[in-house]
């Protein structure tokens, strides 16, 4: 590199400078997702099961459209509504707070329909007795049920505006007035001046409005709606008449909404974890390798600048589990670190000058780190393929991360190494000055592990089956709502509640089926229904406790169909991350002993993690699957790199047998393996430390994950290479 120096440090240069420019400002340059600034996220489904056949066609894209201009006369800022798949729109609504009366704007069919009452009291006699006549149907005004004809007489599609209005002879009491286009009040003019005397119900949605008598013909083409309406009420339904009826009832599969302290509070636990992890990571690195740690730290800074100007480049979501993909990728992101300097300490060991040693180091640790990200980078692209949302978000984070990290270890830590020897700030090569300091705490073992493998791999067999077992035995408890659908609802109390007082309370509201629990704070309380009982839960517990007032802070809904489909992606993720890894391992290796020894490796992490998810009740989640899919493309990290010690070994040691080589390789790497992990897991700790509730699940199964990773990188993984006795061909 160094006699191209300039180039590549232009290269760097440039690279700084798009990155700044991408990143800065950050409120301009990243969205947040609405996990951290709050809104709702939902996925409807056009029902189009009652339409005719040459109606379906187009009914998707026309309930687009009246959605798309009922949320823009709701005044949302920058939502985003499109189609997805067959049948599906997607809705995110931005600051969105109030969650009922959002539903009841995008959800409603907003059909309007004027029809004639019926004037025969023997009609209503006999609908009452419950022979309703042919042509007719019963409906209830305040209670009073009333015989229409189902035919109507006409319907919304003549109107030209609504608005609201407020009655003077009812105390101002609000009202919607109607006003028909000339098709329209032509029509009305004369229904009303043939039907003189008779009763006209307005009907919406086929529930009965109102019934005024007409007392004369109406020739002004105007109408109202009468009811007990509130003026928010009178204004939403001015507004979904006034936009236009949707073709086909919409059915909610899916809603995510978060309030905007949640998001808040959100925010600030991400940020404050990323800082934890951040000081722990660049202290470690530039107490334990001081001047070739410092180099790295530049490195990781500048990783930090790139995943934030790439969200910026690909104007991509900043959310939550995004925050955690960026603290977990600069943890990540110290291993080529780490690969590098201990094969610069190797060269230096071996007598080589600094310059060589630094120029060896690179050589040889670049395999081993190219193969280890390109691992993890297959899960991160399996994941944006099968998740949602925050999920692909966290995706997109890694995969930005990854990448960075690539260039910010191989090539920026290579040029200033380069500058400091150019400008003679290191020595190079001067008699007696050619080590570079160090600290070397974890010295090279000599543990027969081999030895130990049979009683390792059954201990681990019976661990991974029996968590396993558990997991499976449990059932739909084993899973969230993501997987098996239904409601969840977290709320907030100023003071802490009891959880069996709140369940009596819900209880006695008829919401009897609910799973109640503390959720971190004692204050804090998660509700699981079957169904929708957001807006009747909050009620209730608003009148149990006036002077405890709870907030409800998160709603999440999916339907049991989407948590299906969910749990089938979910599966075949971590399945095809499994089958990729193991490819390329075994065709990067030439042997697919190896592909196959990695992969039982990692199914073991992460059937210990399943095991221990359903062991501490965390139910599995969207999240819980990123955190899956994480440990497994982390996993074959360490194992690739001690395969790519056994490999070099195969080349250089060749009178000894394969049980010895792959001692030597595991001894060899153990230092380097538990420094990996080591500080990997300084991030993973942050994070389950400072990162609040809502990351706890997802760090506690990185936690479990990678410990996990390291042990079966060392007694699995390698040792299971001896159950080919034939020693592999390089």
């Amino acid at each position: 590199m160094y006699r191209t120096l300039h180039w590549w440090l232009l290269t760097v240069v440039a690279v700084i400078g798009l990155s700044a420019y991408y990143a800065f400002p950050l409120k301009d340059r990243i969205n947040l997702g609405l996990d951290l600034q709050g809104g709702m996220h939902l996925v409807l489904k056009v029902d189009t099961s009652k339409l005719a056949a040459e109606a379906r066609t187009d009914a998707t894209e026309r309930a687009l459209e009246v959605i798309r201009n009922r949320i823009d006369e709701f005044g949302v800022k920058e939502p985003a509504i499109h189609r997805q798949g067959e049948g599906e729109i997607v809705v995110q609504l931005p600051g969105v707070t109030d969650r009922q009366r959002a539903l009841e704007i995008i959800g409603r069919t907003a059909h309007l329909e004027f029809r004639l009452v019926a004037d025969d009291p023997e009609l209503l006699k006999q609908a009452t007795a419950g022979q309703v006549p042919a042509g007719y149907e019963l409906l209830t005004e305040d209670s009073a049920p009333l015989v229409v004809e189902r035919e109507a007489a006409l319907t919304g599609d003549a109107l030209t505006t609504a608005a609201v209005r407020f009655d003077e002879s009812h105390f101002n009491q609000p009202i919607v007035g109607l006003t028909f286009n000339a098709d329209g009040a032509k029509k009305f003019a004369a229904l009303t001046t043939q039907h003189v005397g008779r009763r006209l119900a307005i009907v919406l949605d086929g529930k009965l409005q109102s019934a005024p008598r007409i007392n004369e013909p109406i020739p002004s083409g105007e109408a109202v709606i009468s009811g007990s309406f509130t003026p928010d009420q009178a204004t939403d339904l001015a507004l979904v008449l006034r936009v236009g009826a949707l073709p086909a009832p919409v059915e909610i599969e899916e809603e995510r909404t978060i309030g905007p302290l949640l998001g808040q509070d959100s925010i600030r636990k991400g940020v404050r974890a990323a800082i934890v992890g951040i000081v722990l990571v660049l202290g470690f690195m530039a107490v334990y390798y001081l001047v070739a740690g410092l180099v790295a730290d530049v490195a990781l800074a500048l990783n930090l600048l790139i995943i934030l100007g790439g969200l910026g480049l690909f104007n991509a979501t900043l959310t939550l589990p995004g925050i955690a993909g960026i603290i977990l990728t600069l943890g990540m992101a110290v291993d080529a670190n780490v690969l590098i300097n201990e094969r610069i300490r190797e060269e230096l060991k071996l007598g080589r000058t600094l310059r060589q040693a630094v120029t060896n180091g690179y050589t040889r640790a670049f395999t081993a780190i190219f193969d280890s990200n390109v691992t993890t980078l297959i899960a991160a692209f399996l994941l944006f393929q099968f998740g949602t949302g925050p999920i692909r978000g966290f995706a997109v984070t890694l995969t930005i991360g990854l990448i960075a990290s690539l260039f910010t270890a191989i090539v920026v830590t290579r040029v200033i190494f380069e500058l400091l020897l150019r400008a003679g700030c290191l020595p190079a090569g001067q008699a007696g000055l050619t080590r570079l300091p160090m600290l070397h705490l974890i010295r090279e073992t000599s543990i027969d592990f081999a030895r130990w493998r049979t009683p390792c791999l059954t201990v681990s067999a019976i661990v991974t089956v029996a968590g396993l077992g558990y997991f499976l035995a449990q059932g739909r408890a084993a899973y969230g709502i993501d997987f098996t659908g239904g409601q969840l609802q977290q709320y907030a109390f100023a003071q802490p509640v009891d959880v069996e007082a709140v369940r009596g309370v819900l209880k006695t509201a008829g919401v009897g089926d609910a799973s109640i629990q503390q959720y971190g704070e004692s204050r804090n309380i998660l509700i699981r229904t079957a169904g929708d009982t957001a807006a009747q839960a909050q009620r209730q517990l608003t009148a149990a406790w006036p002077d405890n007032p709870a907030t409800l802070q998160r709603v999440e809904q999916v339907g049991p169909s989407v948590g299906r489909d969910l749990r089938q992606r979910a599966w075949a993720s971590i399945a095809w991350s499994i089958v990729g890894i193991s490819l390329y391992v075994g065709v990067r290796f030439r042997r697919w002993s190896y592909g196959v020894a990695g992969v039982v490796a990692l199914l073991h992490d992460v059937l210990i993690t399943v095991g221990a998810l359903a062991l501490t009740h965390r139910p599995l989640s969207l999240e819980l699957i990123a955190a899956l899919l994480t440990i497994a493309g982390y996993s074959i990290n360490d194992t690739i790199v001690i395969y790519d010690r056994i490999r070099e070994l195969l080349r250089t040691v060749r009178k000894t047998t394969l049980t010895a080589v792959i001692n030597l390789a595991v001894n060899q790497m153990l230092g380097r393996t538990l420094l990996t992990s080591g500080v990997t897991l300084l991030t993973v700790i942050a994070l389950y430390g400072w990162g609040g509730d809502v990351l706890n699940d997802f760090a506690f199964a990185l936690l479990v994950g990678f410990v996990s990773g390291v042990y079966s990188t060392v007694y699995i993984a390698s040792p299971m290479l001896i159950a080919w006795a034939r020693r592999p061909r390089v």
